[in-house]
């Protein structure tokens, strides 16, 4: 769970560039925590979910200590990601969710919808 002078992770890493088989290891490892933030405050879900690797998110989700609805220093959510990049399954897939709120905003007034 070391951390990068971004502050990221390689969980972080591996999800920000849709490596399921990775991300799959790494989220079964007790020593690795799922919602770890880099220092924009952006943690491995956000990045997934920005980069619509629906698979990681779902992995990512699926750990009791990843947070779905995270915010960064923007305020900005992963499913405000999905939403701003048209990443419609990734957007589904957490709008399904009832720990998150598709009405919140970010640090502009703007909500994913």
């Amino acid at each position: 769970d070391s951390k990068d002078n971004m502050g990221r992770t390689p969980l972080s890493w591996a999800a920000r560039n849709g490596h399921e088989a990775v991300v799959r290891l790494l989220v079964e490892r007790s020593d690795v925590e799922a919602d770890s933030k880099d220092n924009n405050g952006r943690t491995p879900l956000s990045w997934a979910a920005d980069k619509g690797h629906e698979a990681v998110v779902k992995l990512l989700v699926e750990r009791s200590d990843a947070e779905a609805d995270s915010k960064n220093t923007y305020s900005q959510t992963p499913l405000s990601w999905a939403a701003r990049n048209g990443h419609e399954a990734v957007v589904k897939l957490l709008v399904e969710r009832s720990d998150v709120k598709a009405d919140l905003k970010d640090n502009w007034g703007q909500t994913p919808l």
